[in-house]
């Protein structure tokens, strides 16, 4: 992240075109709104476009505007996304989804600084720097033929590459602790102090939704928070080393029903109290998940326990425990 820092602050000063490319949750558009604000362009407009948010009609009208009568809706001229930009920075968030078409509007844009307007001929020019953003890997996408060699070597002059959060474990509790004192100035508490175990056990975590994840997870636990310690108990089950459980409801009946059906499979036996029953039935999902997910990551208990949500000792141990060994 220190490589990040220098690279951002080194480039923002340039008028060059930025390719952000990281898993989602990392901070790409945060690390565009530095890249805005330490430039010369800071009093000028920053204008962020979500380009899977959007249909490529829509997308189209969005970035560079149309004028009355271009389509049915088009009750009036509009404004688009690149005028709006005109001295500033627009970041164009999720690059890899934008249609073919609109790839050729763009890459005119990047060359030429112009563009038209839907359903008008007046050429429109404007000034503004574009940082673009991806969680795909673009060689991929050109190659399957959905993106452009041509844009991406011309978006691609300054790549950051942003680490997810479990490569980076050591950045956990500097952003816990930031976190922590956020949300609780929000709900009007003091900043809570944080249990000993707690930064230990949030690094074992895989982390695949990144920083996104742990922010919302902070949240929730300076929200349910009753003392002045943030614990782990705070937290989801499945941050805390536990597979998560998803049991749905059968459509056929209710418990009884169901245990009724596992006993005839065998699964349980006639008579067994509900405590019993229940934790059967937990730990014949979970069996089962962690089975199911060690044969998709062909036996790789790294890439499972990441998939998981668990760390590897634990895995380690319910593979024991379940007796799953001779499986791999």
């Amino acid at each position: 992240m220190n490589d990040v820092y220098r690279l951002t602050r080194q480039v923002a000063n340039t008028t060059a075109t930025v390719l952000l490319l990281g898993e989602t949750g990392t901070g790409k558009e945060l690390i565009a709104r530095a890249l805005h604000e330490l430039s010369p362009r800071s009093s000028g407009p920053f204008i962020r476009v979500n380009c899977g948010a959007l249909s490529e009609s829509l997308l189209e009208s969005e970035l560079f505007g149309h004028v009355k009568g271009a389509f049915t809706s088009a009750h009036e001229n509009r404004t688009g996304r690149f005028e709006a930009a005109h001295g500033g920075t627009i970041f164009l968030d999720e690059i890899n989804s934008m249609s073919y078409t609109l790839q050729v509007k763009l890459l005119r844009v990047l060359q030429e600084q112009e563009f038209e307007r839907v359903g008008d001929t007046k050429t429109i020019r404007v000034d503004c720097r574009i940082v673009a953003a991806t969680n795909r890997d673009l060689l991929d996408e050109i190659d399957a033929g959905k993106f452009r060699e041509d844009l991406y070597y011309r978006l691609n002059v300054i790549p950051i590459y942003l680490p997810p959060l479990h490569k980076r474990p050591e950045d956990i509790g500097p952003l816990v602790t930031f976190f922590a004192k956020k949300y609780a100035a929000a709900n009007n508490r003091s900043a809570p102090k944080l249990s000993p175990d707690l930064i230990s056990m949030l690094q074992t975590y895989a982390w695949p939704g990144n920083v996104r994840e742990l922010q919302n997870y902070i949240e929730r636990a300076t929200v349910l928070c009753m003392s002045d310690t943030l614990t782990l108990d705070l937290f989801p089950p499945h941050v805390r080393g536990l597979a998560p459980i998803r049991l749905s409801r059968s459509r056929s009946g209710g418990i009884a029903t169901q245990c009724s059906e596992l006993v005839t499979l065998g699964l349980l036996e006639a008579g067994e109290e509900a405590q019993n029953v229940h934790e059967r039935i937990v730990s014949l999902v979970e069996r089962e998940l962690i089975q199911q997910v060690l044969k998709t990551c062909q036996g790789t208990q790294t890439k499972a326990a990441a998939r998981l949500g668990i760390n590897r000792n634990t895995l380690h141990k319910k593979i024991s425990d379940y007796g799953l060994e001779a499986d791999q």
